[in-house]
């Protein structure tokens, strides 16, 4: 490895990203800046792994935008998947197109956090759920999907909706996507509700966060196409931009009355603005209970929409942040830079045109 950075190795390029322990900084194989020392480098197999190490993104080859786009297998992957929805692609299939199943196995679940066959049965079985719900005949849906027996196609629906198809009409999930930025991939999940949660996908806890979020709302979580997710995503992209600093997709506040408000304060601290804990804790009338919001703050899980990254410590310290540091700082200076083109105040919008956010509880 060391020896493709020398020689800025193509072939080396997203299979390890290099750490220089004198800078700080983590770059690609390929990067032009000077080459380090051996015994000053060390070796990571993805961006997540080396942010987690203390690193930041080198400025110069940006490891991190990688992200703009999936890896080549993975969105012919994904492609395939969109080409047949409710087919089946096995190994034998995979190995037809040209793809070792065991790379592509590996190179889907990096990116997406599941196996390739894992997230065809499941999209499968949102497109399962969706045909329920338009009355559709349950031997349809099982010739559909691709199972030769009613009880396959039963208990495979089953495992991954929560319910049987004949008792699956009222049933309520939340759908997933990926969106790419220029700091690294976000995974976002919504409902009819709302957004439920947006965050960075290497963000330490993130697994934890979403069982929680499922055991508390009772709803399984399915890849698919929702209108709150396809809103985000314009959002998004308009946000990293600079075209936009505000969010209009309506959200879903999961959390206790206190954790509400202390979110809720968040969302009126305008871009390119920022707050203490003190003062959030002044807004909502708790003065004393300045640790109690900075945990309220870390609970957040809906990134950028409800700004915790504006949060900074009394004496002007950036403090915790669950993306990195690396990342609240970029987006506070990104805000600044941006916040003077005509940018209003925050704010976020309900099914019902109400600008205030979905207060969901425990």
């Amino acid at each position: 490895m060391y020896r493709a950075v020398v020689d800025h190795d193509p072939t080396f390029e997203g299979i390890f990203f290099v750490g220089v322990a004198t800078t700080g900084i983590f770059c690609r194989p390929t990067c032009r800046v000077r080459t380090p020392k051996r015994e000053n480098v060390e070796f990571f197999t993805s961006t997540s792994e080396a942010l987690h190490a203390g690193y930041r993104p080198c400025r110069r080859c940006e490891p991190l935008q990688e992200g703009r786009g999936a890896p080549a297998l993975v969105t012919q992957l994904l492609a395939a998947v969109e080409a047949e929805p409710t087919g089946r692609l096995r190994d034998v299939d995979l190995a037809r197109r040209g793809i070792e199943p065991s790379t592509a196995r590996r190179a889907f679940k990096r990116y997406c956090g599941m196996t390739f066959h894992a997230y065809h049965r499941a999209r499968r079985m949102g497109l399962a759920l969706a045909g329920v719900r338009q009355g559709k005949s349950m031997l349809d849906l099982q010739l559909d999907h691709g199972f030769e027996s009613g009880s396959g196609f039963r208990v495979a629906f089953n495992r991954h909706v929560g319910a049987a198809p004949s008792r699956a009409h009222d049933v309520e999930c939340l759908y997933a996507q990926w969106f790419e930025t220029p700091l690294g991939a976000m995974l976002a999940l919504a409902d009819d509700r709302g957004l439920a949660l947006l965050e960075f996908v290497d963000r330490r806890g993130l697994e934890r966060e979403i069982e929680v979020m499922q055991k508390k709302l009772k709803r399984p979580i399915l890849p698919g196409a929702h209108r709150y997710l396809a809103q985000i995503g314009d959002e998004l992209a308009a946000y990293f931009a600079g075209r936009e600093l505000t969010f209009a997709t309506p959200i879903a506040l999961c959390g206790s009355a206190f954790q509400r408000a202390v979110w809720n304060a968040l969302l009126s601290i305008p871009p390119g603005a920022t707050r203490s804990y003190a003062d959030i804790a002044a807004t909502i009338g708790r003065g004393t209970a300045v640790r109690a919001v900075g945990r309220a703050n870390g609970d957040n899980r809906l990134c950028l929409i409800v700004p915790c990254h504006r949060v900074i410590g009394a004496d002007g310290t950036l403090t915790g942040y669950g993306g990195g540091l690396w990342r609240k700082q970029w987006l506070l200076e990104h805000e600044r830079a941006h916040a003077g083109r005509g940018q209003l105040a925050l704010g976020v919008t309900q099914p019902g045109g109400d600008a205030r956010a979905h207060p969901a509880s425990d």
